[in-house]
């Protein structure tokens, strides 16, 4: 079988979200429940512009557990990789949308069932056939989550695979914003392929800049690609190679959630397709096009996966610009 697999490991969850914009949870009349968590959303984003995803990590045995392994399937996304816990429910959280579209967050995880996956339940076998493994930061906050993300890594590393990493920091999950900092760094230097936005970019470095001189001090000579998402103003990428940017696009923003998942699914999806990408800066620019139009599409509709568009919408978008 062609090596075109995308695994993506960590969190699946529930976010509830407020059936009003621009309220604080409090004041929400009522929440929609919205299956989400980063790397879900990224193989998720992957399945549904054509491409081959699995996702690795742990649900509740229970209702929600269940409804969320079912979305997965019926998204294309294979499941195998999936383990329930009978002992921990999984994980809820509350998102408040403000008016702008930007979120705030109030987790449910003490502990949730993500937390507890152990070594000894990874599906290797999934793991060994990923061209691209892909993984966060929320895996690593705490035992045994985090032993189980670094052998998973281990495990794809050996195997041939690329190591895709988007921190998607979640500063109210850490312990405090040191850990966090420590912790997200932790592991910096083993990705091939990073992408950050620009406010972990800020909390990162320490400074309020996405200029190149401040991005750089991320790069490691091992990379083969660094990404900063600028929101609606695109994103910049780096390469050992070559560095540029690109204009995002504009559209009638109601909700950012997803957007930077569909954006990683979309490029990853189209460098396991083609790995030329990485090394010629026409073709890397396309495809940073596309993925921008991925995530502005994603940002017309509420919920992440709901709104994660297909390869004909976001070439229709593409056209339109």
């Amino acid at each position: 079988m062609a090596k075109d697999l995308i695994v993506s490991f960590g969190e699946m969850l529930i976010d509830f979200v407020p059936t009003v914009s621009g309220v604080s949870l409090a004041e929400a009349p009522g929440f929609i429940k919205a299956p989400g968590g980063a790397p879900a959303n990224v193989a998720i984003a992957v399945a549904r512009i054509g491409g081959r995803a699995a996702f690795v990590g742990k649900l509740g045995d229970d209702e929600f557990g269940r409804m969320l392994a079912g979305i997965l399937r019926d998204n294309g996304v294979d499941d195998s990789g999936v383990s329930f816990d009978t002992g921990a429910r999984t994980a809820l959280a509350f998102v408040t949308l403000r008016s702008d579209g930007e979120r705030e967050f109030m987790f449910y995880r003490n502990p949730s069932a993500d937390m507890l996956l152990t070594e000894g339940e990874l599906n290797l076998d999934v793991i060994k056939s990923a061209a691209v493994f892909h993984y966060g930061s929320i895996s690593l906050i705490t035992e045994p989550c985090r032993s189980a993300h670094l052998k998973a890594m281990e495990v794809a590393r050996e195997a041939g695979a690329l190591l895709s990493y988007d921190p998607n920091l979640r500063l109210p999950l850490w312990p405090s914003a040191e850990e966090a900092r420590e912790q997200i760094l932790s592991i910096w230097d083993q990705a091939d392929i990073i992408k950050v936005s620009d406010v972990e970019l800020e909390f990162l470095t320490g400074q309020e800049s996405v200029e190149d001189d401040v991005v750089l001090t991320l790069w490691r000579p091992a990379f083969k690609l660094l990404v900063v998402t600028l929101g609606e103003k695109g994103c910049k990428y780096y390469t050992k190679d070559f560095r540029g940017s690109l204009e995002g696009y504009a559209v009638d923003t109601v909700d950012t959630t997803g957007a930077g998942d569909a954006f990683v699914g979309a490029m990853l999806r189209k460098i396991v397709a083609d790995q030329t990408v990485l090394q010629v800066e026409g073709k890397l620019r396309e495809v940073l096009k596309f993925a921008n139009a991925c995530g502005a599409i994603t940002t017309t509709e509420k919920g992440a996966i709901p709104a994660l568009p297909t390869e004909p919408a976001a070439v229709e978008l593409l056209k339109r610009h």
